[in-house]
């Protein structure tokens, strides 16, 4: 498993997801915390391209061996990618939950969205 990490570069969800923007679009995970939480991530179950995704509402599930859980979409948009190889290797979820774990990839609908989201330090504070 990853060592707890919050990387300054993304936004952050009270929910334990993360968002990195680039431009008109951005990469949705689960944070650090959240695949702590769920221990052995053992299922993604991935929405579809093409799907519409709202801001605060739960977009997917990530199973483990423990719970099945929502994954809350910080932003909303339209879902232009799935990580496709966490179908063979959900793991990559508990292993590198900001970079290889990554879940989707959103044209984002509302880009103002963002100034609700958390930087990493009043996230990581949100967890104490």
């Amino acid at each position: 498993m990853a060592d707890a990490s919050y990387p300054e570069d993304l936004l952050y969800h009270p929910e334990h997801d993360w968002a990195r923007v680039e431009g008109e679009q951005a990469t949705f995970g689960i944070t650090w915390y959240a695949q702590d939480a769920l221990g052995e991530v053992v299922f993604f179950d991935p929405p579809k391209v093409g799907d519409s995704v709202s801001k605060d509402e739960a977009y997917t599930e990530v199973e483990s061996v423990k719970a099945v859980s929502d994954v809350v979409a910080p932003l909303s948009g339209e879902v232009v990618a799935i990580n496709e190889a966490l179908e063979q290797s959900p793991d990559k979820i508990n292993e590198d939950p900001y970079g290889e774990g990554w879940l989707v990839k959103v044209k984002l609908s509302d880009p103002a969205e963002t100034e609700s989201l958390l930087d990493a330090s009043t996230y990581e504070a949100s967890l104490q």
